[in-house]
C-alpha cells in the first residue's frame, strides 16, 4: 500500500501543450490540454468542454505572444 500524507492520492492530469510551434499536424490533433483559458483559440483551432485546444485542419502549429494559438493551412 502507497504511503499516502494528509490523504491526499490523485491521478496526474497530462496537462501542458502536446505540440509545439513549428510543428506540422492534422485535423483532430490536440495542441494543449489545460485548465481555464490560459490560452485561447486562434484561427483553425477548436476549443473542447475540457479547456482542450485542438486543430480543426491540417497545419502549422503557431503560437501569438498574445497566448493565441492558431494553425496555418500548408497550400497542397
Amino acid at each position: 500500500m502507497p504511503h499516502v500524507v494528509n490523504g491526499r492520492d490523485s491521478n496526474p492530469k497530462g496537462l501542458g501543450v502536446k505540440t509545439f510551434a513549428g510543428q506540422v499536424i492534422k485535423a483532430g490533433t490536440i495542441i494543449l490540454k489545460q485548465k481555464g483559458l490560459r490560452f485561447k483559440a486562434g484561427a483553425n483551432v477548436g476549443l473542447g468542454k475540457d479547456w482542450t485546444l485542438f486543430a480543426l485542419c491540417d497545419g502549422k502549429v503557431a503560437f501569438d505572444p498574445r497566448k493565441i494559438v492558431s494553425v496555418t493551412q500548408i497550400p497542397k
